[in-house]
């Protein structure tokens, strides 16, 4: 498998050469914890989440990621953001794709499952607030969490 780096406002990163609509999802459960997975791809704590398919919504991708990385059934409540900053490139190592952001970042509810990592997870846990700012985290990523944390019910463009 591949890493994924992320570079933000470097003039050092790659060009991107590609852009996918992507979900991210704040699954919060009835203890006000979040659910998070560290990532296989480059080790940093993260919010479940992925491109869109063809043929599917950006909800449904929301729902279909955070289940194939997570092995929780969600149900989309809300949304937190829209980031689509173009000084933020992704680069894949596996196939030299590197993205420009393109990420849909929505709330939802657990409706099912239990916790467990997949190809894309090396652990997946609910994280209480008071935890997450301790963990390793890219900072686009802190960034969606902390603004979620900042006004869970406001609506952010980024």
């Amino acid at each position: 498998m591949g890493r994924r780096i992320d570079y933000y406002d470097d003039p050092q990163a790659p060009k991107a050469n590609s852009i996918v609509p992507s979900a991210n999802v704040i699954v919060v459960n009835d203890e006000g914890d979040i659910l998070l997975i560290r990532r296989s791809d480059n080790d940093n704590w993260a919010l479940p989440g992925g491109g869109m398919d063809l043929g599917e919504s950006l909800p449904e991708t929301a729902i279909r990621e955070t289940a194939e990385e997570t092995g929780i059934r969600a149900e989309v409540t809300g949304l937190v953001g829209i980031y689509t900053d173009p000084r933020h490139v992704i680069l894949y190592t596996s196939n030299n794709e590197v993205r420009q952001e393109f990420s849909v970042v929505f709330t939802a509810r657990p409706v099912g499952g239990k916790p467990t990592p997949s190809d894309e997870s090396t652990e997946v846990r609910w994280v209480p607030p008071a935890e997450v700012g301790a963990l390793p985290m890219d900072r686009s990523m802190r960034m969606r969490v902390d603004r979620y944390f900042m006004a869970p019910e406001d609506v952010h463009l980024g």
